[in-house]
């Protein structure tokens, strides 16, 4: 259902969800054929005793839909329960050189990675082994070299249990080099969230969605990112709360959805409108609409009082539990509305729209993604966008809150349990008591010092615990040079990828269980548990049969490391957590006594466990036990000048991916079908550049660093998007961002606003 617009822009014809998400699961299952099993684990996905969805890490509801997964979730269950098998006889046909030169998708399509596997110098390839010498080899390169040159990456998937015997692993061992995805994602919300409210992720629950009387989205991309909140969302209108976007593309999601499990609405024409106002502001331009919002918002304050004696701020709120009011107040006031036009590339009429629902609606919610986050300036972005939260009193509140929607399904609980470089995060003095050790007290490396360092040589070791960090980071090609240079590599993974193919002296692939697979130890099945980014803990129950009889567990695969590289601890009981999960949430609880408290009894409630959130109890983490506005500084949150012939370069992610991964070449959302090598642009700046539609095009780095970044092969191609902001795929964009170019306090890469020139 691909048409063009009257301006000849590619878009979508019909909506998110209906028919068209049948289709593309059906697509992706016909490619996958998945298990027998899979059918059971898409009843049981997302549900009490059931399985946890290993894609978006959006809640689960205590009372579920007969179905309760969305179109990627499927996918991503397809993906993990393939029949395709990836042998020792794939690798002796193959040498590692060749399949560097396969696409992303070609090597996850050779299914599920059946055998732990050591690299092979002399011939290029993989070769089998067994994991006794994976281990043993490990843990002899582990010792031989200074810890601090060790990194532990983690990815978002693994469970909690995995997560806190792997950061205990790291500290026993003697560093907090732990990066993790959310550095390359949501690190923004948790510095700025953190120094503004004191929490460091959101603070919104379920219910809260039931109640709002409005919800302002920022830069996310619910359709194809977390498609199960669109149900929430379609209710929210249903009753009548108005729903505004700010986003530079508009997404299908956020336009229109039709419900897949509602009969009346798949065999009619009935939908339902999801946003009441859509604004397609400049990448980097959320700053300027914000302020505009402030403004509008402090005008209504001035007109209330001096018309009625009323009041539309908060203002026992403001002087009870804020600082800065007035600093911030003045600051922008200061501001004129011409600058913010031309920053956010937004009309005032069209942001004071957007600012009256705000201050019409008694409680509302900010929900925003990685257009806020991924910015050298993001974190000025999160501080705009709690100023004009607090002006409400708009956390703390039944039907308020701010909500960053999270990606990876534990992304958010890898941190909680510990998966942190900053030792401050993390209650060191107890692990210390806990386990009889004195744990490392310096900063470790996040993944933007983690990269730079691989650079400069001074990475021995790497640890990958899942995911894809050569494809997802950036500066790929000064990465994948450096990266042969260390000594040991290891990867921990349930099927091929690009990170793989890049390799230490010695280098090993440990194949693991995916999440819907049966897990059995010592003491029988078990189970493990993920946070959710409504900060609830749910436990997840696989039943299908592994991929191979050779797969070890996440757990297994960390206690079996581990024990190999350290001295014994009788206080450190690697074989007893391995043989039962429950004994590692002993651990935890332990740990964090005020967060998870009764952990066992607990791990199968209904909608899961909520683990306490300071701030929307009111009570302010900060340096001065108040919430803090913050005076604005600027305006746009990218970190370069406007000039001729300089694009602001935002990168996506499709229908058919999911972070790294790549399901196929439909982005349907968008109408784009069969590639990916695909240059979005407005139509004005196509005829602006001289350029035409299908022109093949290459885009160049435009940094001012002197250093040539080029990615080749990509076809013009129309699309609704502000003038000078253009748009292509993640990761494959990614050899064109420096690794300094991220936000200035959080680090995360700054990869939705990304300077290039287009070449031809």
């Amino acid at each position: 259902m691909t048409d063009t617009n009257e301006d000849e822009t590619v878009h979508y014809e019909g909506t998110e969800g209906g028919w068209g998400s049948l289709r593309g699961i059906a697509e992706v299952g016909l490619r996958e054929r998945p298990s027998p099993g899979a059918l059971d684990t898409l009843r049981r996905q997302n549900k009490v005793k059931g399985f946890m969805c290993v894609s978006c890490a959006w809640t689960k509801p205590a009372d579920t839909h007969a179905v309760e997964f969305c179109e990627n979730g499927a996918k991503a269950t397809f993906w993990e329960l393939t029949t395709k098998r990836c042998t020792p006889e794939f690798f002796a046909r193959h040498t590692i050189t060749e399949l560097r030169t396969w696409k992303d998708y070609d090597l996850e399509q050779q299914g599920r990675l059946t055998h732990p596997m050591r690299y092979d110098a002399a011939s290029d390839r993989y070769v089998p082994c067994s994991w006794d010498e994976a281990f043993a080899a490990i843990g002899s390169e582990l010792k031989a070299i200074d810890p601090g040159s060790a990194v532990f990456y983690a990815s978002g998937r693994a469970s909690l249990e995995t997560s806190y015997l792997y950061a205990l692993f790291a500290r026993l061992y003697g560093h907090n080099n732990l990066p993790d995805s959310s550095n390359m994602c949501h690190e923004t919300t948790s510095v700025a969230l953190k120094k503004l409210i004191g929490s460091p992720v959101g603070t919104c629950v379920l219910s809260d969605f039931h109640t709002c009387d409005a919800i302002f989205f920022f830069g996310q991309n619910t359709g194809s990112n977390s498609p199960r909140l669109l149900h929430p969302l379609q209710e929210a209108v249903k009753r009548g709360a108005k729903i505004v976007t700010f986003n530079p593309i508009r997404e299908k999601g956020l336009e229109v959805f039709k419900n897949p499990q509602s009969p009346v609405e798949m065999l009619t024409p009935k939908s339902t409108q999801i946003s009441t106002l859509y604004l397609q502001v400049k990448a980097g331009g959320d700053i300027a609409a914000i302020t505009g919002m402030i403004k509008h918002v402090l005008a209504a304050e001035d007109a209330k009082w001096r018309s009625e004696k009323l009041h539309v701020l908060d203002v026992d709120f403001i002087a009870q539990h804020t600082s800065g009011f007035e600093e911030m107040k003045a600051a922008v006031e200061a501001v004129g509305w011409d600058e913010i036009e031309r920053e956010s590339g937004l009309s005032r009429a069209d942001i004071e729209e957007a600012a009256q629902i705000y201050v019409d609606a008694p409680k509302s919610i900010a929900m925003y993604g990685m257009g806020l986050t991924q910015h050298v300036h993001g974190f000025d972005n999160l501080a705009a966008l709690t100023n004009l939260w607090l002006l409400k009193g708009n956390v703390g509140r039944e039907g308020t809150g701010i909500s960053p929607v999270r990606g990876h399904s534990n992304v958010q609980g890898q941190r909680t349990v510990g998966i942190s470089e900053k030792p401050e995060l993390v209650p060191l003095d107890r692990l210390a008591q806990q386990f009889g050790f004195e744990p490392p007290r310096e900063e470790g490396m996040n993944t933007v010092a983690a990269c730079h360092k691989i650079i400069a040589g001074e990475v021995k070791a790497f640890i990958g615990l899942g995911g894809n960090f050569i494809r997802a980071i950036p500066e790929r090609e000064k990465m994948e040079e450096a990266w042969t240079r260390m000594r040991l590599t290891v990867q921990v993974a349930t099927k091929l990828n690009r990170s793989h193919l890049v390799n230490g002296q010695v280098a090993y692939l440990l194949p693991c269980l995916g999440r819907s697979e049966e897990d059995v130890q010592g003491t029988g099945r078990q189970s493990v548990t993920m946070e959710d980014s409504l900060s609830c803990i749910h436990g997840s129950l696989g039943r299908n049969t592994p991929a191979s009889r050779h797969l070890k567990s996440e757990v297994a695969i960390v206690a079996g490391m581990a024990k190999a590289t350290l001295p014994p601890n009788p206080k450190v009981k690697w074989d007893e957590w391995t043989a039962d999960y429950a004994k590692v949430r002993d651990c935890i609880e332990e740990t964090y006594p005020e967060q998870f408290r009764d952990f066992n009894a607990r791990v199968f409630t209904p909608g899961g466990f909520y683990r306490g959130n300071s701030a929307r109890e009111r009570v302010w983490k900060t340096e001065s036990g108040k919430a803090a506005f913050t005076a604005p500084e600027r305006l746009r949150s990218i970190g370069f000048d406007d000039a001729q012939g300089r694009y602001r370069l935002v990168t996506l992610r499709s229908n058919d991916q999911f972070n790294t991964t790549i399901y196929g070449y439909s982005d349907r959302l968008r109408g784009i079908e069969g590639t990916r090598d695909v240059l979005l642009m407005n139509p004005e700046d196509i005829a602006a550049a001289q350029l035409s539609n299908g022109q093949v095009v290459s885009l160049v780095t435009d940094a001012g660093d002197g250093v040539h970044r080029q990615v080749d092969g990509l076809v013009v191609t129309p699309f609704l998007l502000p003038r000078g902001c253009i748009g292509a795929y993640y990761p494959e964009m990614n050899p064109l961002m420096p690794v300094w170019y991220h936000d200035q306090q959080s680090k995360t890469p700054a990869a939705k606003g990304i300077p290039v020139r287009i070449l031809v």
